[in-house]
């Protein structure tokens, strides 16, 4: 073991966590400020959750053409997405490409994770400390760890005994997993389970999957993509970011806004009809501007899953099993497919339910439910993510007088915009809680984010200012007024990872901020007054004093918000 005290420190400019999307960007927006910057990284390659998550089926969510950056328009216009949503290897190929097009593996330390940062408030510099002793200090400390980088891996009774191999779609081998002539169980249900029981079940000799709660899935209608579609997105890409950028998720979802409960039988079936048949997947959630704000008209849409449920699985005991009860369409994640239900018409797929009768235990051949074994040679956990503060937490962050950040919210996440947070000077978070992140294309928010970051630190160089830190009022506003946009919308309806509800012991706090387009404007109003809400100081005077932040009215923050263009 290295005794770190005694460790020489290096001096940086600025110290960023991860280098996934986020963290390749902000390391590139910050050598652009001529910073001296280095960035960490757990994993051996770039690539965040998409170098971990590379179970079989991994898909994005989001369509290719949006999904990646806009930074450079050369990038653009010169990589060529071969599918509508793209598949885990094909955007970690393009990752890699970004890193090596703009030399950021120089500046990455690999295989490395940063286990403490500590900040000193004589000197208004973070010391990290990594996991092989290393020691480093920079004024500036961006934790782009992402949202869904820790795995929730559940301990059940009797899991040490288990004789065969254990996988967690989160943190899957490289090297790929042969299936064959296997039995296998999945636990879990939810967007990595749904993706990945198609193929494990195509090559499995059996597959169990233990099902606590069913998801609402809709087809994601992936197909390749011709020239002429690339083509037509190339030739105004900056037009058709903006237009995405005006919407609520930040995304091309061809948003219908007119309300579900004014509509009529027919008119009903034929825009669920279309979002099931030709859109897919998340495009669903934008086929009425009320079915997140409206039970009866989220009831509608529900109705319509379970019908085409019921449709596709030919077992009624098992489609009953499979349909959500109860349940609201978009509060969780809405999941997108490609074959998933049909997938439990086969014959060699059972499904157990362990809602009301959980998993005993773990043995050392299989999976004990009510005392009865289902016999397994290989078991994948399909169960998540600790989301948003899970990898944030995961560092050991001390800010002022040593307050941990795990101590400051231990009843949930505080921040100011999802970017920063009290007594925590010069700590950055990039998506944070608090912020549109998991709600919207996650790559728009990225660069949003990480360009707020550069901005202020060029700001701070020009003003020279060492410190910047939010008002506790100016968070107090923002934190309230997040939860007031999830209480004027559906989402806090049922147990998500939103809340935080599937890890035991988490406090349940919805997360998120509803609306990128309210909360891109917001950002610009502080900017403009001069970074409203925030603290700025040198050498331990006050530069800037904002007063209480104008948050406004809840609504105008949630996706009932029509765009002023689309």
């Amino acid at each position: 073991m290295v005794d770190a005290s005694k460790t020489p420190v290096k001096e940086l400019d600025a110290v960023v966590v991860g280098a996934g999307f986020a963290g390749m960007y902000m390391l590139h927006r910050l050598r652009g400020l001529g910073l001296k910057v280095r960035a960490f990284e757990r994993g051996g390659g770039v690539g965040g959750t998409w170098y971990w998550n590379r179970y079989p089926g991994a898909r994005c969510d989001i369509e290719s053409m949006e999904y990646s950056y806009q930074f450079s328009d050369e990038l653009q216009q010169e990589w060529v997405w071969p599918e509508r949503y793209s598949a885990q290897p094909d955007i970690l190929r393009y990752i890699n490409h970004v890193a090596d097009r703009f030399k950021l593996r120089a500046d990455i330390q690999f295989n490395t994770k940063v286990i403490t940062a500590e900040f000193d408030e004589t000197t208004h510099f973070w010391t990290v400390e990594t996991d092989g002793g290393e020691r480093f200090r920079a004024p500036y400390f961006v934790m782009a760890t992402g949202v869904l980088s820790v795995a929730n891996k559940p301990q059940f009774k009797g899991l040490d005994s288990f004789e065969g191999k254990v996988y967690h779609t989160g943190d899957w081998p490289h090297e790929g997993v042969d299936f064959s002539g296997k039995r296998v169980a999945v636990i879990g249900t939810g967007s990595s389970a749904i993706q990945a029981i198609p193929h494990i079940a195509e090559q499995a000799e059996h597959l169990t999957v233990f099902q606590r709660t069913p998801n609402f899935s809709v087809p994601a209608g992936n197909r390749p993509l011709t020239e002429v579609e690339r083509a037509a997105v190339k030739a105004d890409y900056a037009n058709f970011r903006k237009q995405n950028a005006d919407t609520p998720f930040g995304a091309n979802f061809h948003y219908n806004w007119s309300p579900a409960l004014g509509a009529t039988a027919e008119e009903l079936k034929k825009q669920y009809e279309d979002r099931w048949g030709r859109l897919g997947g998340l495009h669903f959630l934008a086929a009425f501007g009320d079915l997140m704000f409206d039970l009866k008209a989220n009831a509608t849409a529900a109705d319509f899953i379970r019908d085409k449920i019921r449709g596709v699985v030919k077992d009624p005991a098992i489609a009953d099993m499979l349909t959500p009860k109860n349940a609201v369409v978009g509060c969780k994640r809405l999941c997108s497919d490609t074959g998933y239900f049909e997938t439990f018409n086969r014959p060699n797929v059972k499904l157990v339910d362990v809602s009301e009768i959980a998993i005993d235990h773990v043995t050392p051949n299989g999976v004990s439910v009510g005392g009865k074994e289902y016999p397994v040679d290989e078991l994948v956990f399909a169960t998540g993510f600790d989301a948003m503060t899970g990898p944030l937490l995961a560092v050991d962050i001390k800010g002022k007088k040593g307050l941990h950040l795990r101590e400051k919210w231990a009843a949930g996440p505080r921040t100011y915009l999802g970017v920063s947070t009290v007594e925590f000077p010069n700590l950055f978070f990039v998506t944070g809680p608090g912020s549109p992140s998991v709600l919207t294309n996650m790559l728009p928010s990225i660069e949003q984010h990480v360009n707020f970051i550069a901005d202020a630190i060029s700001h701070m160089q020009k003003t020279g200012a060492t410190l910047i830190e939010p008002q506790l009022e100016a968070e107090n506003d923002w934190v309230e007024h997040v939860n007031a946009v999830a209480g004027a919308t559906l989402y806090p309806q049922c147990n998500s990872w939103y809340l935080g509800s599937n890890v035991p012991g988490k406090p349940r706090v919805f997360m998120p901020y509803l609306g990128f387009n309210v909360y891109v404007k917001k950002c610009e109003e502080i900017v403009a007054k001069g970074y409203e809400g925030f603290q700025l100081a040198s050498s331990g005077k006050a530069q800037a004093s904002r007063g209480r932040l104008n948050v406004g009215s809840p609504l105008p923050g949630g996706i009932g918000q029509r765009p002023s263009k689309v």
